[in-house]
This record gives structure tokens, C-alpha cells and sequence, in this order.
């Protein structure tokens, strides 16, 4: 049964005729509740779509870990490092690699992308590429042909297609009589590759480890390896372990998180900062709702004069406001959260609805990795904004519930 207070609190929600302007600021101030609320869920949502997403698309790229010899000692091959790294259960493939940068030229088009040789056997071991590059693809590459996979925005600027040549220009160069030339080599492009990923198939350049081995004058101990482990985010903590300490001065041990730190520092800060504006912007709702209870105290002053002079104390007076005040922030609230959870599961066909009708892409995968709107709603996001709209919702009815618990009937009742 709902107490006196609580009644006539919900009582002053619904305005009568004469009324009808308190009843169209209470809407107004709703709507400003889950206009906040909205927009912080659905933000939030798509900053932590693009945390994902753009983090599943640096791991199809990227190594989960790599390892290399600091200083390599006679006899020391990528075989060894493999046998500590295998050691460790959270590995689950290894393999090869030498990489280095270089130019390639073909019809006055120079571009410069980082070369990577595997070893096709140990390759499908660690890559994430999946369908788009599938296994089968580096068996097409073979030690001495000096063949080459390229991605395809690459091979389109370049203007080359399969089975053509294309010029690479390693910095290793040769001494000659006139001074130091670049070192030039011819590689056949054996296939050209689409993964939709816009940093691979503009740099994406693999040959064979032994022609890379050759290209860069490469013995054994510059060999590298890469690995796949079973859980990515716990790289870091691998990194820490995976090399014995007695060796740790001459084999360095590096995960994708150190690769692209920067990055994800960026992301974090930018998710922090939208989180402060948006609050802003739930912090000038409330005040509007202040706005309203003060109005409505304002309206109410022969109301609660009346209501001091049959008994009711200051306290009770004051819960009357409250009530009104909290209903009014947890209807706003829930609204908000219906709105923004909705909007935030559907953002990806909602941008895609715009990008049709305005007849260009809004997402482009030059500038964010991917070409698609990605949206990811956690729970502990919205209820952290649930809990910041109800807390200032609260603390937003306390001074107008406070003035009016402060009313002296016969001051307002002198003018009556």
C-alpha cells in the first residue's frame, strides 16, 4: 500500500487542465533524461564495437608474439627459439619469418612496403587470414623462383597483375667502383590478394623465406619466429615468461599489444573523454529536471501549506518531491535505456539505411580499418550509465524537495 507522501508525490505527475504546462516540463525533462542516456549507451556501444573489431583485424595482421635473437651465436636457427616458445602451453603454433622494407616499381609507380618470407609448410601454423588467404595460397610459393603474393590494392596501384614482373629495390645495397647501389631483383607476382583489410591489401607483400633469406643477406640466427598463442590477451603476460631468464640478454620476446600500444592508448583515452561529455550531457537533463520541481513547488505552494497546517511535517513534504523527482528520472531512465540499447544493436543497419540515401560511405576502411558501422553493448556499460542517471536524478530532487519542506503555511497562504 503506498504511503500518503508517495500518493500525492504521483499524484502531481499528472497535471490537471489548468496545469497542463507542468505536466509538458515534466515530458520535456524525461525526454532530456533518456535523450543523455541514449546517447551515452549507444557512444559507448559503438566505441567498444570498434575496440573489437579493430582489435580482430590488427590479430589477422599482426603476430600474437614474435621472438628473435638480440645477438645470435654460431649454430643458434629459428628451430631453438621455437623449442623454447613450444615449451610454454599457451603456444599453439609456430613459425619462420624474415622481414624487411623495400621499394617496388613497376611502370614509374614506386611504392614501399614491408617484405615478409615464410616458410609455406610453418606459415598456416600462426595465420589468422582464414578464407580470404587461405592455406593453399602459400604453396604457390617456391625457394629460388623469387615469386611473390601481393595485396590487391597494392598490385592495382603498382598496375601489375599475375604472372607479371614487378622490380623490388632492397636498401642492402652493393659496393661498387662508383659507390653504393641499391640491390634490384625481379619477382614474378604468383597471386594477388583481397582480404578487405585496408593495411594488408596495401602492404601486404610475402615471398619465400629463402629468397628473403638471399634478398637480405640473412644467415640463420636472423631468422625470427612468430606465434599463435591460445588466448591473445594474455600475450603480455607471456612475453614476461616465455623467455628463460639466463637468456634474456640475447633473445628478445615482443606481443601485438606492444606493437600497437599507441593505438589502443588512443582509443582508451578517446572512450574515457566521450564518457565525460556524455555525462555533461545527462548532468544538464538533470538540472533541467531541477528546473521542474522547482516549477512545481512554485505552482504547489497553497497545496503544501495546506497540507503543513492538517499535519504533515517538513519531512514528509519533502519525500512528496522526491518521489515525484526520482519517478521522473527513473521513467526518463528506462526510456533511455530501451532507446539506447535498441539503437546501439542496430546502429550497422542504421548507418548503412544513411550511407544508401546520402549515396556515399560514412565508414571507409582507409581511415578506420573497417568499412562498417560495429556496435557492441556490455552490460557493465549500461548499468553504469543506469546508475549515474538515477544518482543525479536523486541528487537533483533534493534541493527543490528541501526548499519546499522549508514552506511557512501562513506565508503562503498570506496572498490566497
Amino acid at each position: 500500500m503506498l504511503s500518503l507522501e508517495t500518493w500525492i508525490g504521483l499524484r502531481y505527475m499528472r497535471a490537471k487542465k489548468r496545469n497542463g504546462l507542468m505536466s509538458v516540463i515534466s515530458i520535456i525533462s524525461i525526454f532530456g533524461i533518456a535523450t543523455g542516456v541514449t546517447a551515452l549507451i549507444v557512444v559507448l556501444s559503438v566505441m567498444n564495437g570498434f575496440q573489437k573489431e579493430i582489435r580482430g583485424q590488427l590479430l589477422q595482421v599482426t603476430p600474437h608474439m614474435q621472438m628473435s635473437y638480440l645477438q645470435a651465436d654460431p649454430g643458434d636457427t629459428w628451430q631453438g627459439l621455437a623449442k623454447i616458445a613450444q615449451a610454454n602451453p599457451r603456444v599453439l603454433g609456430v613459425a619462420p619469418y624474415v622481414s624487411g622494407q623495400a621499394l617496388l616499381a613497376n611502370s614509374g609507380e614506386v611504392q614501399g612496403v614491408q617484405v615478409k618470407g615464410i616458410d609455406p609448410a610453418e606459415e598456416p601454423k600462426v595465420s589468422e587470414y582464414g578464407e580470404k588467404l587461405p592455406n593453399e595460397l602459400y604453396q604457390q610459393l617456391k625457394p629460388g623462383q623469387f615469386e611473390m603474393i601481393l595485396g590487391k590494392d597494392i598490385a592495382d596501384r603498382l598496375g601489375v597483375q599475375p604472372g607479371e614482373k614487378v622490380t623490388l629495390i632492397s636498401p642492402e645495397g652493393n659496393v661498387t667502383p662508383v659507390g653504393m647501389v641499391p640491390r634490384m631483383k625481379q619477382f614474378t607476382v604468383a597471386s594477388t590478394v583481397s582480404t578487405g583489410i585496408f593495411a594488408v591489401d596495401n602492404s601486404l607483400s610475402i615471398i619465400h623465406i629463402e629468397d628473403a633469406k638471399t634478398l637480405y643477406r640473412a644467415g640463420d640466427g636472423d631468422v625470427s619466429i612468430q606465434l599463435r598463442l591460445s588466448q591473445p590477451e594474455t600475450a603480455p603476460d607471456v612475453t614476461a615468461t616465455i623467455v628463460p631468464a639466463e637468456q634474456r640478454n640475447r633473445i628478445a620476446a615482443f606481443d601485438w599489444t606492444y606493437q600497437n600500444r599507441d593505438y589502443f592508448q588512443a582509443v582508451e583515452v578517446e572512450k574515457k573523454m566521450m564518457f565525460v561529455i556524455m555525462f555533461f550531457i545527462s548532468l544538464v537533463a538533470s538540472i533541467n529536471l531541477i528546473s521542474t520541481l522547482i516549477m512545481t513547488v512554485t505552482e504547489k505552494q497553497a497545496a503544501i501549506a495546506i497540507l503543513r497546517t492538517l499535519g504533515l511535517p517538513p519531512r514528509g513534504i519533502m519525500k512528496i518531491f522526491l518521489v515525484q523527482g526520482t519517478l521522473l528520472g527513473v521513467v526518463g531512465t528506462a526510456i533511455g535505456v530501451v532507446l539506447g540499447v535498441t539503437v546501439a544493436l542496430n546502429v550497422g543497419a542504421i548507418v548503412s539505411a544513411i550511407e544508401q540515401m546520402a549515396g556515399r560511405k560514412l565508414v571507409t576502411s582507409a581511415i578506420y580499418f573497417i568499412d562498417y558501422m560495429p556496435s557492441q553493448v556490455k552490460l557493465s556499460d549500461v548499468l553504469a550509465i543506469v546508475a549515474i542517471s538515477l544518482g543525479l536524478s536523486f541528487v537533483a530532487t533534493l534541493l527543490p524537495s528541501w526548499r519546499a519542506s522549508k514552506t511557512q503555511p501562513a506565508e503562503a497562504l498570506r496572498y490566497e
